[in-house]
């Protein structure tokens, strides 16, 4: 790639570019056919409430190429906040070319500037290896435990 990605917290002008990979990470990973005008209310609503997170963006050419969102879980343990990295998404064509490693160097470098931000943590599909490579390349360790969920139907 001969033009470097560059990667920004998103603007609610990407709530578009957000919504439609969320849908086809939903399809990619667990076969589901998501409501594109549900999530991009979703998406929306996190612009509209920053206490429950952000998103980030990475850019080849001032093109969205990829995309992740923070949402903050508190640790009364380590009196600090993790951020959560949810919905990470980079579109085919620009995968296993550093855009997911550039934006994880880029949330670590914001992390900096925000003392309570004690860590990082992620939930990753078991089947995916690539992911877990990177992940584990970037020194992020496979946690002892497991992630029981309940989905409300609303």
């Amino acid at each position: 790639m001969t033009n470097p990605i560059t990667v920004r917290r998103a603007l609610e002008s990407d709530a578009e570019i957000i919504a439609e990979y969320n849908k086809s990470m939903a399809w990619e990973t667990e076969g589901k056919r998501l409501d594109f005008d549900k999530i991009m209310k979703g998406v929306q609503s996190l612009f509209r409430h920053p206490e429950y997170g952000f998103y980030v963006v990475a850019e080849h050419q001032e093109r969205v190429v990829g995309c992740l969102m923070i949402t903050y879980e508190w640790s009364d343990w380590r009196n600090g906040l993790f951020w959560w990295i949810q919905s990470v998404y980079v579109a085919p064509k620009y995968r296993q070319m550093g855009v997911y490693r550039t934006m994880y160097k880029t949330l670590r470098e914001m992390a900096a500037d925000h003392p309570e931000v004690c860590g990082f943590r992620l939930y990753v599909e078991k089947e995916s290896s690539v992911a877990q490579q990177v992940y584990q390349q970037l020194g992020m360790d496979e946690s002892p435990y497991k992630v029981f969920e309940e989905e409300l139907e609303k």
